[in-house]
């Protein structure tokens, strides 16, 4: 939608800052918040999580009105309230629409307050003065224009002002955890964990997000990502809250990289896996063939080191494969290794390459039984031979039960 179409009356945003309302004259925040049954459609949907936030709902109803004031759009509040003190009540006496989720959780409060909102856009954020909604207008523009699906405001390339993050967040926390984001989803943000964010009805449907927890910021992120929907960012200044913090620093933040992990099963599985396999590959080759480097010789204790690299390696690709199959995480794993297993490698054709290598492990297997028979079972000397022979069998092993567990996962 360009910026002519604002309202359902045609009002630019560039035109409205001007004074220029084909509302008709400027109308104050009061008479553009819309009541739950309005006949009239809200363009602009504000949901608020709110758990005891009586100290800073009223500030936040009043910025989001004047940000309304500023758009000339009408809109609407909701707030999704779980609270035992006075903020559902304060909310409604300023003209918001109150709901309360039947179950806990920060993002299922926010799950639950995107269904009864109306509008075309949807904003969010926290009902706790952190975040200023007379900003709404810069992220809204971004949307409105296409230039992005979801406009985020960032602190760390705003204002954060004293008292508002400690720097243990500022500094660490959300800086290490963007980071996680932009590696693992491709978002491309500075500010992953910016809870200030406007967005179009579709790019929600879009991305179909599920979870409950503080999990659900990274997870709106993630699913962006995903299905390479456009974020953009506007610099947004943050405040100092009013009322107790509901965050938990660690155990929160263990949930964000819980979350990340397990829906990236190519980073937690295959990516290690796979280098962990080559390098168990070549300390198994050096040992066996004997070869020499800068006057280091590779022997036993190389080709049990590498064998042991070698089958851990592999039995981690083979958890990329079946988390990739199995969970439907958010990215799944796209290394050769987990395509060709999943997509391209049938039960028959797994179990009998599996079998192939299981079968020639315990050739080698055999003629050294035969051997230490003929020999009067004397002892036999260790060789490298016989730890290549080992894993062979167990890869071959694995390859033959994972097949079957593959084929039993796809059914």
């Amino acid at each position: 939608m360009s910026l002519q179409s604002v309202s359902d009356e045609g009002t630019s945003v560039e035109d409205a800052r001007n004074g220029q309302s084909a509302l008709g004259d400027p109308k104050s925040g009061d008479e553009l918040l819309l009541p739950r049954h309005s006949e009239q459609t809200p363009t602009l949907s504000v949901v608020m999580p709110t758990l005891n936030e009586e100290g800073g709902i009223a500030e936040c109803i009043e910025r989001i009105k004047n940000a309304l004031e500023e758009l000339q759009v009408y809109g609407e509040i909701v707030v999704a309230d779980s609270s035992t003190d006075r903020t559902p009540e304060i909310a409604q006496e300023m003209g918001a629409i109150v709901v309360e989720p039947d179950k806990k959780g920060y993002g299922y409060a926010y799950l639950y307050g995107f269904e009864v909102t109306r509008g075309e856009y949807i904003a969010m954020g926290d009902a706790d003065t952190t975040y200023d909604f007379e900003e709404l207008p810069k992220l809204l523009e971004l949307v409105q224009s296409g230039e992005a699906d979801m406009a985020m405001g960032s602190r760390l390339e705003g204002e954060i002002l004293p008292g508002s993050m400690p720097p243990l967040h500022e500094h660490i926390g959300n800086p290490l955890l963007t980071k996680f984001l932009n590696v693992f989803y491709g978002a491309g943000v500075s500010d992953a964990h910016s809870g200030m964010r406007v967005f179009t009805r579709d790019a929600w449907e879009t991305m179909e997000c599920t979870s409950t927890g503080m999990e659900f910021a990274s997870e709106m992120i993630m699913e962006a990502g995903a299905k390479d929907l456009e974020i953009e960012e506007k610099p947004i200044t943050y405040h100092p809250r009013e009322g107790e913090a509901n965050l938990e620093s660690f155990p929160d933040g263990w949930r964000h990289v819980r979350f990340m992990l397990v829906n990236a099963p190519g980073y937690l599985f295959s990516a290690p896996g796979f280098g962990l396999s080559v390098v168990g590959l070549l300390a198994l080759l050096l040992a066996w063939t004997g070869v020499e480097l800068g006057g280091a010789s590779f022997g036993i204790h190389t080709g049990i080191g590498g064998g042991l690299l070698t089958l851990a390696g592999f039995q981690l690709m083979l958890f990329g494969a079946f988390a990739t199959v199995s969970s439907d995480p958010v990215r799944g794993a796209s290394d050769p290794f987990t395509t060709w297993f999943t997509k391209r490698l049938s039960l028959e054709r797994g179990a009998t390459i599996g079998a192939a290598v299981l079968a020639g492990g315990l050739a080698y297997g055999g003629w050294l039984a035969f051997t230490w028979v003929t020999s009067g079972f004397s002892a036999l000397p260790v060789a490298v031979a016989d730890i290549v022979a080992t894993v062979a069998v167990v890869l071959g092993l694995q390859m033959m039960f994972g097949s079957f567990l593959l084929g039993s996962l796809n059914n």
